[in-house]
C-alpha cells in the first residue's frame, strides 16, 4: 500500500513518485507485404477443406503482413531457407522499429544504455541487437540481453524486465524489441489442428519501446506522453509445460497449441491480477484502460470474463488482432502503441497482461 495512495475518492487515485521508469516512444514496424485473411490462408497451406475456409474467416483476423512475398512461401525449401529469410527481415524490422521508436522519445541511439531483444520465431547467433546495433549507432558498451523461448508472453515480460533494470539503473534509457515472423515457422504439410489455428491467426512485424529511468531527464516533450511502468508480476503455472510452445525438429518449428489455453485465463487470471492489485491497494474496478496480447478470440473472450470488463475495455486489443493477426510477443507492444496514441485520462491505471509458453502471465501496472 506504499506505492499507490487514495484521495477520499477511488476516483481521483494518486499514484506516488517512486522512482519508476517511463515509457518514452513506442513504435511498430512491418513490411510491404499485406494481404487479407483468403490470400495469407490459401497461401501457407495446402489444407482446403471448406470448414477451414469458415474458421479462418471467423478468426477475428482480417489482415495480415508477412515477412515475405506472398508467391515466394510455396517454394520454401526448409528450415534453413526460412531461418535464412528470418535473420535479413528481422535485422530490417528491427532497425526500423527502434529507430522510430527513438525518434518519438527524442533518444539519441547513443544515449541507450541497454537493449532488451524478444524473439521466438527465428534462431540468431549473434542475436538480432548484435546485428542491428552498428546499424542504428548504438556504443560499444551497450548491454545487450536477448531473450528467447517466452513466445506471446515475451512482450510483456521483457517490458518488465525493462523495468527491473532501469529501477537499478535510474540514470538510463533501455530499449525493448520484438521481432516476430510467425509465418517462416509454418509448415505446409502440417494439417494439425494448432498449426491450421496458427495460419489463421498469426502475422508477421517489429515493435520496439524506449523507456527512461526517473532521474533521466526527457530531452524534448514527446508527442504522446507514455505511461510510467508501476509494478510487475510473474506467474509460471507448474506442470503446464505442454499447453504451449514449440516442438522443434529437423523440419523447423511445429506449434503446439492446447485447447486449454483459454481455459488457463479463464481458471487462473482473475487470481493473478487480484493478487497484484490488490498488493498496491487497487481492484480491477480502478483500471481505466487494459492492453492485453490479442493471442485469439477465445482468448481476449476469456480474458473479459475472467477480469468482468466489459469488451469495449479491450478495444485496442480486438483492432490489433483484426489489422495485423496476432504477431506473437510484439502483438501487445502494437496494443500499447494504440493505448498511448489515445491515452486515458492523467492520473489514470492500465494494466498490460500477456499469456505464454511455460504457461506463464505476466503483468504491469501502468500510470498516466
Amino acid at each position: 500500500m506504499t506505492d499507490i495512495a487514495f484521495s477520499h475518492s477511488l476516483n481521483s487515485i494518486r499514484v506516488s513518485q517512486r522512482g519508476d521508469p517511463r515509457i518514452a516512444g513506442t513504435a511498430v514496424a512491418f513490411t510491404e507485404n499485406r494481404h487479407n485473411q483468403d490470400e495469407v490462408a490459401a497461401a501457407l497451406t495446402d489444407f482446403a477443406e471448406p470448414g477451414f475456409a469458415r474458421f479462418a474467416r471467423t478468426s477475428g483476423v482480417e489482415y495480415r503482413n508477412l515477412a515475405l512475398p506472398l508467391e515466394r512461401y510455396p517454394k520454401m525449401s526448409g528450415f534453413t531457407e526460412a531461418n535464412e529469410a528470418y535473420l535479413e527481415v528481422a535485422v530490417e524490422l528491427g532497425e526500423q522499429a527502434v529507430r522510430r521508436a527513438l525518434d518519438a522519445a527524442h533518444v539519441r541511439p547513443d544515449e541507450v544504455d541497454a537493449i532488451v531483444t524478444v524473439s521466438s520465431t527465428g534462431v540468431a547467433v549473434p542475436t538480432i541487437d548484435a546485428r542491428i546495433a552498428s546499424k542504428l549507432g548504438l556504443r560499444r558498451d551497450v548491454k545487450r540481453i536477448p531473450l528467447f523461448g517466452l513466445g506471446c508472453v515475451a512482450g510483456a515480460a521483457g517490458l518488465a524486465r525493462v523495468h527491473d533494470y532501469l529501477r537499478g539503473f535510474p540514470n538510463h534509457v533501455a530499449v525493448l524489441l520484438s521481432v516476430e515472423l510467425c509465418s517462416l515457422t509454418l509448415q505446409r504439410d502440417d494439417t494439425s489442428i494448432p498449426a491450421l489455428i496458427g495460419v489463421c491467426l498469426f502475422g508477421d512485424g517489429a515493435a520496439a519501446v524506449v523507456a527512461t529511468g526517473a532521474d533521466r531527464a526527457p530531452a524534448g516533450l514527446p508527442l504522446h506522453p507514455g505511461p510510467r511502468v508501476l509494478a510487475t508480476h510473474s506467474t509460471l503455472l507448474p506442470d503446464t509445460v505442454e499447453v504451449m510452445g514449440w516442438n522443434v525438429s529437423s523440419t523447423g518449428f511445429q506449434l503446439v497449441m492446447s485447447r486449454d489455453v483459454p481455459n488457463m485465463a479463464q481458471d487462473h487470471l482473475a487470481e493473478e491480477v487480484d493478487r497484484f492489485l490488490a498488493e498496491h491497494g487497487v481492484t480491477t474496478a480502478d483500471i481505466a484502460t487494459w492492453v492485453c496480447h490479442p493471442g485469439g478470440p477465445k482468448v481476449l473472450e476469456a480474458i473479459n470474463d475472467a477480469v468482468g470488463v466489459a469488451p469495449e475495455a479491450l478495444r485496442h486489443s480486438w483492432e490489433s488482432m483484426r489489422d495485423n493477426g496476432n504477431i506473437s510477443s510484439a502483438s501487445v507492444l502494437d496494443v500499447l502503441d494504440r493505448t498511448i496514441a489515445e491515452p486515458p485520462a492523467p492520473g489514470s491505471l492500465g494494466l498490460m497482461l500477456a499469456m505464454g509458453p511455460g504457461f506463464s502471465f505476466e503483468l504491469l501496472l501502468l500510470g498516466w
